[in-house]
């Protein structure tokens, strides 16, 4: 079988793996489960204890992942719930925390404007100033 001169196969894979945007998301993707483990142990082990111990005690069950009803594991819904809420709670702070790190890291446009004039342009604008001031007086005192 006659190979292309394209590179074949490998290269073209080559090409898809090393672009810049496949390595980002693979290191998103690594670092997005790490982070949904910490967030899972976090609500499991720290969350789910202390919010809902008195309401596991209540229903005579020692782990959340027990609580069901006639077969329908609600417990595991409710935990599926509580991982949700703390990623988007973690989530939005971090996002929040990175908005106001921009906000003072970087300028507005309204800062921009509000910039201290150039000093050429002040120099000009009195220079203009005084031919104009120089200019009313040479046609006043040529009119007396």
């Amino acid at each position: 079988m006659a190979r292309s001169n394209g590179g074949g196969f490998w290269a073209d894979f080559r090409k898809f793996i090393m672009r810049g945007n496949v390595i980002d998301l693979a290191v998103a993707v690594v670092i997005g489960g790490a982070f949904g483990k910490i967030v899972t142990s976090f609500v499991e082990d720290i969350i789910t204890p202390v919010i809902l111990n008195p309401a596991l005690q209540a229903a005579n069950v020692q782990d959340l992942q027990n609580l069901s009803v006639n077969g329908i594991k609600y417990g595991v819904f409710l935990a599926a719930v509580l991982n949700f809420l703390v990623i988007a709670l973690c989530l939005f702070l971090i996002i929040r925390a990175f908005e106001k790190a921009q906000r003072r890291f970087f300028r507005s446009p309204e800062a921009a404007e509000a910039a201290p004039p150039d000093p050429t342009v002040i120099a000009q604008e009195r220079l203009t100033g005084a031919l104009d001031r120089l200019t009313t007086t040479i046609e006043t005192r040529n009119l007396g």
